[in-house]
């Protein structure tokens, strides 16, 4: 590459500003498509017909493919009829990669009457862009899309880095072998190991660099039903589990607490266990409850082992039923052991039990690698658009991030869209920060070329 070319390709990629017509035109149809892509999970209410977003994507796209006299080679990869994944590729002239994954095709259901606008339509209010899916996540396939065009029209462009970009089907509700996870079984990603992976699907225009893991829980709680005139004949299941739950939390944040990584990597809290739901078995409400189940929420940072935690979690509940009699009490009448009312003088007694059980799905977080040239080329480069750059770290779950650093890949977080409005009634996002994301983007690939 001579270095004139080199030098009319940093100066285009310095130049570039987003063509927003181009970008709103195309955001307009796919929110458009919005209330046929809402997911929930195959098998739900709302199972998304992706491909309606795709063919949009790829109508965008058609006139800048390689065939067509452009520079892109476009790819369509489908695993499930309608629900397709994309991959948009500029070839360079080296063998580093450049990747940006992970925008994706579906979007969480919408309620129009929680709304004050419709969510399934694009209003535009100034600086302000409404519709389902404008932050999270059509807002960054009509940015990426965008893009790309953009870099296939520049005269005389190339780089010695490849660049590709792959949007994805199934992220909200995360069906096997639709979306990312097939496109890494069949070996389509393959090409991305070969350097970092920028994640486009976070928000507030900053590096997120950390995530936590996700850990649901049921703790079940064994009583004894009677009448509550007479307490001391019954256990009370609830009593019970309040107290477990007590000692479940006390013990989760000796043995995990706050660590020095967390406030490098500026996460906002640090590991929580928290009950989140209740119930019990139905009676009046003059009867000790004979059964009680508290259900939760861990948010676990990825400098501790979900094994870890689920192992000494357990230990702790056969502890408290081995010691049950010695928990704390709610007043002289509340008892987690009794005589047994059928046989009050034969000795028996009754004894309250707990176990404690997993979700289906428990998510480790991920902490991205802070000495990768990835992450310190995305800083300089938001810094050179936004005037700084200030990472964070989240104890949301992105599972598919897991999956994909787990399996070798260098990855980075990134996204544009607002924080504030993710999966919210009357989710929007900014044009302006769109507009910024451009050039930020324009200057990361510059860093790489």
């Amino acid at each position: 590459m001579s270095s004139s070319t080199t030098t009319d390709t940093e100066l285009a990629l310095d130049a570039l500003q987003l063509n927003e017509s181009r970008f709103l035109e195309l955001l307009e149809k796919l929110i458009g498509e919005s209330r046929f892509v809402q997911n929930t999970g195959v098998g739900t209410a709302f199972v998304p017909e992706e491909d309606r977003v795709v063919a949009h994507v790829l109508k965008c796209l058609d006139p800048f493919k390689v065939e067509n006299g452009g520079k892109l080679i476009v790819e369509r990869k489908t695993y499930v009829p309608g629900r397709s994944n994309v991959i948009i590729r500029l070839p360079g002239k080296g063998s580093e990669q450049l990747s940006f994954v992970g925008s994706h095709l579906d979007v969480v259901p919408a309620d129009p009457e929680s709304w004050n606008v419709d969510p399934f339509k694009l209003t535009i209010d100034g600086d302000k862009l409404y519709g389902r899916g404008t932050t999270d996540c059509l807002g960054h396939v009509a940015l990426m899309t965008t893009l790309f065009t953009q870099l296939s029209e520049i005269d005389g462009f190339e780089l010695n880095t490849s660049l590709s970009c792959v949007f994805i089907a199934s992220e909200e509700a995360n069906g096997p072998g639709i979306g990312v996870d097939g496109l890494v079984e069949n070996g389509e990603l393959d090409h991305c190991k070969s350097g970092p992976v920028v994640w486009v699907d976070c928000a507030d225009s900053q590096p997120c660099i950390g995530t936590a893991g996700a850990i649901t829980w049921d703790l079940k709680c064994q009583g004894h039903r009677f009448h509550s005139g007479l307490p001391h004949k019954g256990i009370n299941a609830i009593e019970l589990a309040m107290e477990a739950t007590t000692k479940l939390q006390q013990e989760f944040y000796t043995k995990f607490p706050p660590c020095d990584l967390e406030k490098e990597y500026k996460f906002i809290t640090s590991s929580t266990m928290k009950p989140t739901q209740i119930r019990c078995a139905p009676g009046g409400l003059n009867q000790i409850p004979p059964d009680a189940t508290v259900s939760g929420d861990i948010r676990l940072t990825p400098f501790y082992d979900v094994e870890e935690v689920k192992s000494f979690l357990e230990q702790t509940v056969e502890e408290m039923n081995k010691k049950v009699g010695e928990l704390p009490t709610r007043g002289p009448w509340s008892k987690f052991i009794i005589d047994d009312p059928k046989n009050p003088s034969g000795g028996e007694k009754i004894v309250g039990k707990l176990s404690i059980e997993w979700g289906e799905h428990l998510l480790t977080g991920i902490a991205c690698d802070l000495t990768s040239p990835a992450f310190t080329k995305m800083c300089d480069s938001i810094q050179e658009v936004k005037g700084k750059a200030e990472p964070y770290s989240l104890t949301g779950s992105l599972p598919l991030v897991h999956d994909l650093k787990s399996a070798g890949f260098d990855i980075q977080l990134i996204g544009f869209g607002l924080m504030s409005t993710y999966h919210a009634d009357d989710e929007h996002c900014l044009l302006s920060d769109m507009k910024d994301a451009a050039s930020i983007l324009a200057k990361l690939i510059k860093k790489f070329h």
